[in-house]
Formats: structure tokens, C-alpha cells, sequence
């Protein structure tokens, strides 16, 4: 969670309580000292702002050991190393944070929840969530509740491509959909998310929110497979999500939720564009590109020889399964903002 930052004055150096007004050796600062914090501040916070994070944590950190009881600083470190994914550093950071605020801050309580579940310390994540509130299972391990269904931007640094997703903690969720092979991330996957929402999608007749995904926990056993398929009706298909056979996950018509891609191009399967390759508002297409999560090859054949035998009309094109790695953010990318953020800036 981010809160509304802004560079702390020089008045605050020089009249802030304990020992923010002396370095670290214990040592009364003077102006010049205190106006080389304040232009540190501003080189830390310019770095943040352009996505130079690793100069940002480093920034931070010199001024965390200049003038070690400003609490802030701990944060906004911790803000940094958790857009960098160290999740060790970040929790050690915002827990830091939280030992020297006289009063309860929630965005460093949330912070240290995300950094406390990427780095699988569920002790202290099932503390931050409860003095955040929120109530969540009680044990040992990984948190196994339910916090309804919400929409997760998988690599935002990059595609961002959008699927539901289930949630089983406040920062943690399930992968509901089949994701496209190339982002790298596959149905059933377990992924830590943002804490800030980045958005809204239609859920049924409803909004959910949408969170930037931060990094896949536990992959799911769950293959990616692309299906060419040909069929009359959106009937056929609803035959075929609706069969039921041992090692099929899910079976989604990515013809209907996809549209910026032509997959059967990227798969080299031949074809001519035409106006019947999509739905459109005159009717079904018949080409129909199919994403099917299955634990193997050997599923997904047995079950499209079960649905183009039960159907007249039904015609397979090709069973395709490439695997791609997941992508990392580039220095420099700012890719955390909200959508409402991103147009400001």
C-alpha cells in the first residue's frame, strides 16, 4: 500500500523528537549538515519516482544511517526493496518503520504483510493482517482463506494481461483463468499481489478490484495448452467445458476473451483473416482458439477425440504447448501505479 509521500522539510530535521536531530554518532546537526540530508532526501525520492530503485534503496539507506530513528526513511526503503521483490529486506525495513512510530501506520503494517507473506514468515503476516483488522485463519503455514474473487495483472512491468483470480489472503490468490503461454503464468498458480488496487473489471454484474501481480508463489501443475478447434455454435463449446475427464483443469474459448492477439499466427498454424475468425455482431466464427490447462498432452487429446465424436461439425486443427519464462521488471519502469496514477504522471 502506498500512502501520499512528500520530501520532509528542513524544519523537521532540526525539530523532530529523540535523536533526529543529531547523526548517527549522536553528534547536534548543523545547517550545512541538515541541508545535505534535505538534497540526500530529494536524490532519494527523484530515484524512487523514475523507477531507479536500486539507487533509491542505497539513497535510503544513507540516510537511515545518518539519522537512524526517522521512521519514514525505514519505510520508504522498505518501499523500495518490495518493488524490487526482496522481501527479507523489505520486511526488516517496514518493521524497523513500525518500531519507531508512536501510533499505529496502516500502509507500513500493509507493506510489512506483503514482504512478511513473499517471504513465507506466515507468524508475522497472520500479526500484521490482524492489527490491520483483518481477520484471517489461524495455524502455522500459508494462509488457506477466502477473500472473494478479484482481478490480477499478471507481469505489469510489461504485457499486463488480466485474469480473475481467487484469493486466499489479503496479498496471496489462486489463478482462476488460462493465462496466455506467453505471459509466463499458468492456471492455478498461486501469485503475491499488490495491496493497492490498480483498477476495476466486471465480475457478473458486480466490479472487482484488479492488483499489479508482484511475483508467482507456487506454480501450478497445470500446462498451458493452445487448441485450434472449428465448430458451428457457441453450443459446441459449452459441450466441451462442460466435459469432465481426469487431468483437464480448464477449458476457456480464448477466441471470446482475447482479441489483441492472433494466436494462430504466433503458433504457425495456417489460415486465412477473414471476418468469421472472431464473434462479431453478425454472428459465430468458427475458427475457435482455445486455452486448456491440463497436466499433460495425453489429456487434452483424449479429451477433444471425446468432443469431436460426440458433435457433427466439430473439426481439430492442432493441440500446441510451448512453455516461456516469467519476465522481470527493467530499471527504470515505473510500473506500480494505479491507471488513474499513470495518466497524472
Amino acid at each position: 500500500m502506498r500512502p501520499g509521500w512528500a520530501m520532509v522539510s528542513l524544519d523537521f530535521y532540526r525539530h523532530t523528537d529523540m535523536s533526529t536531530d543529531h547523526d548517527a554518532d549522536g553528534e547536534p546537526l548543523d545547517d550545512e549538515t541538515l541541508e545535505k540530508l534535505q538534497a540526500l532526501e530529494a536524490r532519494a525520492y527523484a530515484a524512487f519516482d523514475e523507477g531507479d530503485l536500486v539507487d533509491a534503496a542505497d539513497l535510503f539507506g544513507e540516510l537511515v544511517e545518518l539519522t537512524p530513528c526517522i521512521p519514514h526513511l525505514h519505510y520508504m526503503r522498505g518501499l523500495a526493496h518490495k518493488y524490487l521483490r526482496d522481501w527479507p529486506a523489505s520486511l526488516q525495513d517496514n518493521l524497523r518503520s513500525e518500531q519507531l512510530r508512536d501510533e499505529f501506520d496502516v500502509a507500513t503494517a500493509w507493506n510489512a504483510g506483503i514482504a512478511a507473506t513473499g517471504a513465507g514468515d506466515w507468524v508475522e503476516a497472520r500479526r500484521q493482517w490482524n492489527q490491520c483488522g483483518i481477520a484471517v485463519p489461524e495455524g502455522e503455514g500459508p494462509i488457506e482463506g477466502n477473500f472473494g474473487v478479484a482481478c490480477v495483472r499478471l507481469n505489469p512491468w510489461s504485457s499486463g494481461e488480466t485474469v480473475y483470480m481467487r484469493r486466499l489472503d489479503p496479498v496471496r490468490a489462486r489463478v482462476e483463468n488460462v493465462p496466455l503461454p506467453e505471459s509466463g503464468f499458468r492456471f492455478g498458480d498461486i501469485v503475491l499481489h499488490d495491496g493497492a488496487s490498480t483498477g476495476q473489471r466486471l465480475y457478473g454484474e458486480r466490479h472487482v478490484p484488479v492488483f499489479n501481480a508482484m511475483q508467482r508463489l507456487q506454480q501450478s501443475d497445470m500446462a498451458t495448452y493452445a487448441v485450434f478447434v472449428q465448430c458451428d455454435a457457441a453450443e459446441d463449446i459449452a459441450a466441451l467445458r462442460g466435459l469432465s475427464l481426469p487431468g483437464i483443469g480448464l477449458v476457456e474459448d480464448w477466441t471470446h476473451s482475447v482479441r489483441h492477439l492472433c494466436l494462430r499466427c504466433s503458433y504457425g498454424t495456417p489460415h486465412q483473416h477473414d471476418d468469421g475468425d472472431a464473434d462479431d455482431d453478425e454472428g459465430w466464427g468458427r475458427d475457435r482458439n482455445l486455452g486448456i490447462a491440463a497436466q499433460g498432452r495425453a489429456a487434452v487429446e483424449k479429451l477433444m477425440a471425446a468432443w469431436t465424436a460426440a458433435g457433427a461439425g466439430r473439426v481439430l486443427e492442432a493441440i500446441e504447448q510451448r512453455e516461456h519464462p516469467l519476465s522481470d521488471p527493467e530499471p527504470g519502469q515505473v510500473w506500480w501505479l494505479g491507471e488513474e496514477e499513470d495518466e497524472e504522471a
